[in-house]
């Protein structure tokens, strides 16, 4: 059997051919091809805000099963995208504990948030690989980057503050509001409140 392909996340972005979507883009490691899958706004705010180190005031759901594991001395070994049949991507969590190792069925945006918290390897079978990825070279690399320099990397909303109006704020002010966020679990604009924060220090 073929190795599998380990991939990284490179961001994410909103759909535009499906409504309240996004795209979790994911790049082969040491190559050139990219993996786009389609995942649900949820998801997408999950992987965020891990990525972004925001600490929700409750635990969400992907928190809650870190914990759960973590206090039944179950690892998260690695993340595999196994399978994709009529578009629609499969991928199992392959965890240990002392005793045993186990495969969990699992979407692979669930997968990917769980992957995240536990800073565990991504992997994707060959076949998988070669049905649905995208070479990129280096034109498209460029702009990649472009696009990506414009956009935030985590998912918005409409209500969602744009990050030229965010600059009219003090970074107390800033601050506030990112507590204020947080507070009221509006992740998505405490991602973006955050990278303005960043942005000025």
């Amino acid at each position: 059997m073929d190795q599998p392909i380990e991939l990284e996340i490179l961001g994410l972005s909103s759909n535009h051919s499906q409504s309240g979507s996004f795209t979790l883009v994911m790049g082969e490691v040491g190559g050139s091809r990219r993996l786009p899958i389609v995942i649900g706004m949820f998801e997408a705010q999950a992987i965020a805000i891990e990525i972004e180190k925001i600490i929700p005031n409750r635990p969400m759901t992907h928190d809650l099963f870190k914990s759960f594991s973590s206090n039944f001395n179950f690892q998260i070994v690695q993340i595999l995208i196994s399978d994709m049949r009529e578009g629609v991507f499969y991928a199992k969590i392959i965890c240990k504990n002392a005793s045993k190792q186990v495969e969990i069925d699992a979407r692979p945006s669930d997968a990917i948030a769980i992957a995240v918290r536990f800073d565990a390897p991504i992997f994707c079978v060959p076949r998988v690989m070669a049905e649905a990825a995208i070479e990129f070279n280096e034109d498209d690399e460029k702009k990649e980057q472009q696009k990506q320099s414009k956009a935030t990397r985590s998912p918005s909303t409409a209500s969602t503050k744009s990050p030229d109006s965010l600059k009219d704020y003090s970074l107390d002010k800033l601050n506030q509001m990112l507590d204020k966020a947080i507070n009221n679990e509006d992740y998505e604009k405490a991602a973006r409140i955050r990278d303005e924060i960043n942005r000025r220090n």
